[in-house]
């Protein structure tokens, strides 16, 4: 069975990049090559961390996930990140 994954990317000048793909480390990958999203070829945002992940079973359910995240506050965002565990000094 295919596995799907909602990932959050922290970028060098700031902000949080959530999105989805089937393979977490060639979508890093593809970013960090500035071939990813238009959000992250942006030279200022380099270099990119990936700072969570999530693994789900349907491409559904991890397109909701992104959605949601989406739409979260710059703080509910944080929030978000420091339930699911992510080290708050990344973004101090």
């Amino acid at each position: 069975m295919k596995s799907y994954y909602f990932y959050v990317l922290y970028t060098a000048d700031g902000y949080f990049y959530g999105g989805f793909t089937d393979d977490v480390q060639r979508r890093f990958k593809t970013h960090q090559l500035r071939k990813g999203a238009k959000f992250t070829r942006v030279k200022s945002r380099h270099p990119l961390q990936l700072i969570y992940e999530a693994h789900f079973n349907t491409k559904s359910e991890a397109l909701k996930a992104e959605a949601a995240f989406k739409k979260l506050t710059r703080g509910n965002k944080e929030k978000f990140l420091m339930a699911h565990h992510v080290n708050a000094e990344i973004w101090a």
